[in-house]
């Protein structure tokens, strides 16, 4: 297996990132310095700064209803609450997850957190077209035009680049329903702000195969075993 997939596998960060602490020289393959492309068997010995890593019997899939005010984020010193703190180590078994697609700190709703970063490649490749279901309110009444733009892709000038199209419903005067494919960084803010809207309430409601359903906010559970199945075969994986 590739240094870079084992790392991953082993829960310690995405295969990109794998390649950067490579490159780094903190990882090591038997006590040696490890470089890209470097492959691993069983019996060998993979260590990242100093601390043996292995990889786990069981991968664990944490579905998590994330309230406005958290950060997505392992560590930051100017926030009041990052996600990495707000998981109960009941629900993670101690095992370090990482969330796969963000949400920013005004926005709340479904978030998956994994310690496979094979999954979280899987999921935020952009590619694979993942679908990703959103509930949304705005400052002003919106027009047919308005949803019409967002459902054709709209030019984001910061960004410079058009946006998929996408599913767009209005759920109301001032609310729509959107599905996105991709996850352009504030991607639906963005998309309002060109339009001269103002997002006022931003919920994910669906990943995917998984949704929100009876999650209270600020809770989170793992997933069922057929979710899990289902979700990794979504994403081209076995279990």
């Amino acid at each position: 297996m590739r240094i870079n997939k084992f790392m991953a596998r082993c829960g310690v960060c995405s295969r990109r990132e794998a390649d950067g602490l490579i490159k780094n020289g903190v990882v090591t393959i038997n006590g040696r310095t490890a470089v890209i492309g470097d492959e691993v068997e069983d019996s060998d010995e993979v260590s990242v700064s100093g601390k043996k890593i292995s990889l786990p019997d069981e991968t664990i899939v944490i579905a998590y209803y994330k309230p406005v005010g958290v950060v997505c984020s392992g560590k930051d010193s100017h926030a009041d609450r990052i996600i990495s703190d707000e998981i109960p180590e009941e629900i993670t078994g101690g095992k370090r997850v990482t969330y796969a697609g963000r949400l920013d700190k005004d926005s709340e709703g479904l978030i998956i957190l994994t310690d496979d970063g094979d999954l979280i490649d899987a999921m935020m490749k952009g590619s694979n077209m993942h679908e990703k279901e959103y509930e949304v309110r705005v400052n002003n009444i919106l027009k047919e035009s308005d949803i019409k733009n967002m459902r054709n892709g709209i030019y984001l000038e910061e960004l410079d680049t058009v946006t998929r199209p996408c599913r767009v419903r209005q759920t109301g005067d001032k609310s729509f329903n959107i599905i996105l494919t991709q996850g352009l960084n504030r991607q639906i803010r963005r998309m309002c702000e060109s339009l001269g809207l103002k997002v006022q309430s931003l919920k994910r409601t669906r990943v995917m195969n998984l949704t929100l359903e009876n999650l209270q906010v600020g809770a989170s559970r793992k997933l069922t075993s057929e979710e899990k199945k289902t979700l990794y075969s979504e994403c081209g994986l076995h279990i």
